[in-house]
């Protein structure tokens, strides 16, 4: 691929409008950035679908079951993690972008302290359901945590600069920060190219590589601690880019695609998406 030009790639909107947009590489961060950035007015358009609320809890198609017997082992995984950095009695927890609550709720059964953030008032009212009861607005957290999580949602803030700052002014001083996002330079990735369904534009803004999100995050203090794979995403997003690419969706050649990706991100590392691990510096 050639990450000279200032035009990476240009792609479509499958899930809501339709529309194009560019990919714009940034030489110096190692990211693409999507572009025109709607504007936040608009943006919540781009959103009004049911493939970013309800199918989350949905478990009626075969492919539903799949995903709820992934999530429930991953959530799994996730508080694993945490645990793995975190130690002692006080473990508190900021999920930022929580969606319906399923990884707070997962967190507060087994002990941790937790708050967590939620723009979507749909989701919200959904996760109150489960017990948990979501802030909107960052606004509305006043204290610091000992764990700070973004699971794919750092792709979708607006401005990069701010979202780190108010991580980092949130954090203890001994805290973790554990974000998941997906990785331009895997082979699923280089394999679609504009079809790639984990670049997802306008909903995600940013397209991030290991490189990149760490030289953004030491720019704000960061020290990047260790990267963990999420060897699923790779068999998911290629179930959705075989049917944006192909407008059908084959299922033998996307779990073939899926494993390709992470056999061969075995020596490379550019696993589909990345869980990084930051801690300050």
């Amino acid at each position: 691929m050639d990450v000279n030009k200032t035009t990476f790639l240009r792609c479509k909107d499958y899930t809501v409008s339709g529309e194009t947009f560019d990919l714009c590489y940034n030489q110096e961060r190692d990211i693409l950035q999507t572009k025109p950035v709607p504007n936040l007015t608009a943006l919540p358009y781009y959103y009004k679908s049911e493939a970013y609320i309800s199918h989350t809890d949905s478990a009626t198609s075969i492919k539903d079951k799949i995903y709820q017997r992934v999530k429930k082992y991953m959530l799994a995984k996730k508080i694993s993690w945490l645990n793995n950095y975190i130690k002692g009695e006080a473990k508190t927890l900021l999920d930022i972008g929580a969606g319906t609550g399923d990884f707070l709720k997962e967190a507060k059964n087994k002990n941790w302290k937790i708050k967590g953030i939620e723009p979507n008032a749909d989701a919200r009212k959904l996760a109150l359901k489960k017990g948990i009861t979501l802030c909107e607005t960052h606004a509305e957290i006043n204290t610091k945590f000992s764990a700070i999580t973004m699971w794919h949602v750092l792709e979708h803030v607006p401005n990069l600069e701010n979202e780190i700052s108010f991580i980092k002014n949130h954090l203890q001083e001994n805290g973790f920060v554990f974000i998941a996002v997906p990785n331009f330079k895997s082979y699923d990735a280089a394999y679609y190219k504009e079809h790639w369904a984990a670049y997802d534009v306008p909903r995600h803004l940013w397209h991030f590589s290991k490189e990149g999100i760490e030289r953004i995050f030491s720019q704000q203090g960061f020290k990047l601690c260790n990267i963990h794979p999420l060897i699923f995403d790779a068999y998911y997003v290629s179930l959705l880019s075989e049917k944006y690419k192909h407008k059908s969706t084959n299922f033998l050649k996307a779990m073939q695609l899926g494993y390709k990706s992470n056999r061969k991100a075995k020596k490379t590392g550019e696993y589909s998406s990345l869980v990084y691990v930051f801690c300050l510096k």
